[in-house]
């Protein structure tokens, strides 16, 4: 007899098509379970810079209002001035197309209308059930 024969056949080196089979369910069963675990992932991410940027966003307009005694014109005044570098992107319109307030300016012995708060442009809604227009 010679080497590598049992019964005289030679045995081939592989994988047959049921392990393959096998190897490719579990990854599909694997896939399935870890992606909507990786989509809630993130849209928590997207909803945390959203969170931050809006925080960072309206304390900038109160530190613009308190040196300058007067309320801001839009975000674009508030980059020119130095107080930020530049205007952020909603991380849901994926643009600089924030959703702006504007009131009466209290500082204004005129009346005149300033910038009092920021909002996401987004008519999605968020996973808490709110709008991300009214954070």
């Amino acid at each position: 007899m010679g080497r590598g024969t049992v019964t005289g056949k030679v045995k081939q080196a592989g994988f047959t098509l049921l392990e393959l089979m096998i190897v490719i369910s579990i990854i599909i069963i694997l896939a399935a379970i870890t992606l909507p675990q990786y989509q809630k992932t993130i849209m928590h991410t997207r909803e945390t810079v959203l969170k931050d940027d809006l925080r960072k966003m309206r304390s900038l307009i109160d530190q613009f209002a308190a040196d300058k005694g007067r309320l801001p014109q839009s975000l674009e005044e508030i980059a020119s001035e130095g107080y930020m570098r530049e205007v952020p992107t909603d991380p849901f319109t994926g643009q600089k197309d924030w959703a702006i307030t504007t009131g009466e300016d209290p500082n204004s012995l005129q009346g005149e209308q300033g910038m009092t708060d920021v909002h996401s442009s987004s008519a999605e809604i968020s996973t808490e059930g709110t709008p991300y227009s009214e954070w």
